[in-house]
């Protein structure tokens, strides 16, 4: 018997005349994970969304493992339903969830239990959500309300909705992007048991330690074409990078000259309190500085920049901007007071998706120029300059933004708030789906910002970010400060120490 559970080959597909695919193959082998990896817009979601049905390819085969003629047999998926019935589901990056409806009703919609009477059994579908939801070790009421999730629950959510299909194939597309570390180990615990079962995982992630932890087997793409298969234990980090993007980036970033003062301080926050039980937050900001912002998921760290943005109301607290007390209780007035938010969640905070890059960039840009040749030349030189900092990988400048990779659409969130020229730029998991090299072309371009005068905040949940990037680090847990260190003293061990609320040792 074959091993082999899914083959395609000469893949090809097209989105308005430009090739996503050109001619890639790849095979899946019962009870391996494999990873896919490549740049945003290199094809690897597109591949998976032919297998599991929501694209159509335009050439090549697809053939699929009977269990009953034990052998490939070639086959076509003409819808989701259709490949989860085929066994073949996957994992969103983007949350796909429905947020009028409760976890429950999410997990098993479509599939709902019927009683006798022909009316929806909630008794039952209650029960059937709650054994799938303790399959992944999470103990949530399965009647609870999808809106009132955080972003990280919601993923648990989607996973939870993929692995309640009996699956031989389940895709995972930047599944760890908004997990806590407690909650990413639950999940590859919940891999390597699938693993065991014959199920085969194809693992789509930018985090490198990941890829290497989990997978069998590495498959990479580079602008929708196949580089190359390989085994796991047979290439190097720095392999895989000249792989991905054909050359080499830099492992660290320039931390800048030195300029940063703690008598030039630009954000200084006083007695805010995040929750109720929580102990009032106080820290600062200096000029030029980039401030890393670390915790585990529930630690307050979004919450925390929610209200300092005007978001959430300011229970308690204060706020001040190079020495001036501000009043921030809209969005609107922390813009007023120079500062800009790119939020975590890029497609209902920031993006409008069915506008284009360009009116997505200038939104705020729009009303300072009247109209006529001169607008369209100072706006067409604003969007261009974006577009090419940040590497965003598009047709043009026209095309709507919902039509593009979620690294590219969070390239467009950045874009459209350093248009807006901020003194102060809060970055809610700036690089969230993001691959290797945009990653450094982000990191590169937030140095060049503190270089010229900005100040950022930035929240992140991978470490290794942490460690790169920022100049100092302050860790969060359960809504109070734990732990603060610059960056000559921060170690994995003393953040995550602290993350976990036992306070923080300098090594």
């Amino acid at each position: 018997m074959s091993d082999i559970i899914v083959k395609m080959e000469g893949i090809s597909k097209a989105f308005a005349g430009i090739k996503a695919l050109d001619n890639v193959r790849i095979e899946l082998k019962k009870g391996e994970v494999h990873a896919l990896m490549g740049e945003n817009g290199a094809g690897k979601s597109t591949l998976m969304k032919i297998m599991t049905g929501v694209y159509t390819k335009d050439l090549g085969s697809m053939y699929l493992y009977n269990e009953e003629t034990k052998r490939l047999e070639e086959t076509e998926m003409k819808s989701p339903l259709m490949a989860q019935k085929a066994g073949l589901s996957m994992v969103f990056q983007e949350l796909n969830l429905l947020e009028n409806m409760n976890i429950a009703e999410n997990i098993f919609i479509g599939r709902e239990p019927v009683g006798k009477s022909g009316f929806l059994n909630k008794k039952e579908l209650k029960e059937n959500a709650k054994k799938e939801l303790e399959k992944v070790g999470l103990h949530i009421n399965p009647e609870t309300p999808v809106d009132v999730l955080s972003c990280g629950q919601m993923q648990c959510i989607e996973i939870v909705k993929a692995l309640s299909f009996k699956a031989k194939v389940v895709v995972f597309d930047e599944p760890t992007a908004s997990l806590s570390e407690q909650e990413s180990q639950v999940l590859f615990r919940i891999i390597d048991e699938l693993r065991k079962e014959g199920v085969c995982i194809v693992y789509i992630s930018h985090r490198m330690e990941e890829v290497f932890q989990l997978s069998d087997r590495i498959t990479v793409f580079r602008n929708g074409v196949y580089i190359d298969t390989v085994q796991t234990k047979d290439v190097t980090e720095p392999d895989l990078i000249r792989m991905m993007i054909g050359r080499e980036i830099e492992s660290k970033i320039d931390r800048g000259n030195g300029h940063i003062s703690s008598s030039n301080v630009i954000l200084n926050v006083k007695n805010m309190q995040v929750y109720p039980n929580s102990t009032p937050v106080n820290f600062k900001l200096y000029e030029r500085e980039i401030l890393g912002f670390f915790g585990l998921i529930g630690a307050g760290r979004t919450e925390l920049m929610r209200m300092l943005f005007g978001i959430d109301p300011i229970g308690q607290g204060e706020i001040y901007i190079k020495g001036n007390k501000v009043h921030i209780s809209s969005p609107a007035d922390a813009i007023h007071a120079g500062m800009g938010l790119v939020p975590e969640d890029r497609k209902g905070l920031g993006l409008i998706l069915d506008m284009s890059i360009k009116d997505n960039m200038l939104i705020s840009k729009l009303a300072q120029f009247k109209s006529g040749w001169l607008k369209k030349q100072m706006l067409k030189k604003i969007t261009g300059s974006y577009i090419s900092d940040l590497g965003i990988a598009l047709r043009n400048e026209e095309q709507e933004v919902k039509e593009l990779s979620g690294g590219n659409q969070q390239k467009v969130v950045i874009a459209k708030w350093l248009a807006m020229t901020p003194d102060i730029l809060i970055m809610d998991e700036p690089t969230r789906g993001i691959d290797v090299g945009a990653k450094s072309e982000i990191y590169a371009l937030m140095r060049k910002l503190t270089d010229a005068g900005k100040s950022i905040i930035m929240i992140s949940s991978e470490i290794a970010e942490i460690l790169q990037v920022s100049d100092r680090v302050i860790v969060m847990h359960e809504g109070n400060i734990s732990g603060e260190v610059t960056a000559e003293e921060v170690t994995k061990n003393n953040i995550m120490q602290a993350a976990f609320g036992g306070g923080m040792e300098n090594e």
